[in-house]
């Protein structure tokens, strides 16, 4: 689906007809779409396949005419799926007239442009549209790390008293995600400092601010990434460790009072004998025998509470 959007003096409009300064949202093309793009705008294929690709790292390319620039933005996976957030590549396409951007899947981070959301923002004011991309990818990545933090403290609670595994696939689905924003807030940077370093765009001193702003950003966001992934890994380990002594401490409980119930069965299995046993002809046989095997219980309670085994 293509859509062409261009700014005006109420806001963003949709336009039907190809203008210059336009911004072209291109989602999940069909191949006569990207035909289409190739022969009016002269893009060369991959450039416009590229981010279609779910593994596609970040970077930047240039031919004669366009340039490709390749992001990775985090995203909340649907309620069925078991890892709560991945990434998705989005590419940017800087023609000389338009700009391009296409995604396999809705972009939350375009969406929030398509809104309105987002303020002193210009389809033909190329350079600060892309840093603009930039920046809310950034506080994307915050924003989706801090609800991961959230989102363990809940899980840590359900693990401290229990003995099953879904809590601990909860928090290995949570370090899935957080590997997955390493990984791209790492290649992010690296393709941010190409972006700054290779002149594709030149920058006017309210734009390098903005791009010192991201660079913060996105720093915080990879520091507080690797901190949590750290964090994951030593609770999923002590968290295992709990659930493992959790089973154990049920295991040593069970282990005591089948040994407690066995006390009056081998007494009542001694006394059920056919051989001549002591009191078998008293007529109060049967009280004194629940007496000591009761007495014997007590015993082994006592014993067991005082050992803390129960």
């Amino acid at each position: 689906m293509i859509t062409v959007y261009k700014s005006a003096e109420g806001g963003l409009c949709e336009c039907k007809d190809f203008e210059e300064g336009e911004w072209l949202h291109v989602v999940n093309p069909s191949p006569s779409e990207l035909e289409a793009l190739i022969s009016r705008w002269d893009v060369p294929a991959d450039f416009l396949t590229d981010p279609l690709d779910y593994d596609e790292r970040a970077r930047i390319e240039r031919d004669e005419k366009n340039t490709l620039i390749l992001i990775r933005t985090p995203k909340r996976s649907e309620r069925s799926s078991k890892i709560p957030f991945y990434t998705l590549p989005v590419g940017i396409i800087l023609t000389d007239t338009a700009v391009i951007t296409i995604t396999l899947s809705e972009s939350e981070i375009l969406q929030e442009f398509i809104d309105g959301k987002i303020r002193n923002f210009r389809t033909s004011q190329k350079t600060r549209f892309v840093l603009q991309i930039f920046y809310r990818t950034a506080l994307k990545f915050l924003k989706y790390l801090k609800e991961i933090n959230r989102m363990t403290s809940v899980v840590e609670e359900e693990v401290h008293g229990g003995m099953r595994n879904e809590e601990l696939l909860k928090l290995y689905n949570f370090e899935r995600s957080l590997v997955f924003f390493t990984t791209s807030l790492r290649t992010n940077a690296l393709m941010f400092e190409k972006f700054n370093h290779s002149a594709c765009m030149k920058m006017n001193e309210e734009e390098n601010d903005l791009f010192s702003d991201l660079m913060i950003e996105n720093r915080q966001a990879l520091e507080m990434a690797n901190v949590y992934a750290k964090v994951m890994s030593g609770m999923m380990s002590a968290f295992a460790s709990i659930i493992s002594n959790n089973v154990a401490i049920v295991v040593k409980f069970l282990t005591v009072v089948t040994i407690l119930f066995m006390i009056p069965t081998l007494v009542a299995s001694i006394y059920g004998m056919n051989v001549p046993l002591p009191l078998q002809e008293n007529l109060y046989a049967f009280p004194i025998v629940m007496l000591i095997s009761m007495t014997l219980c007590v015993f082994g309670i006592f014993y067991f509470w005082h050992r803390n085994m129960l």
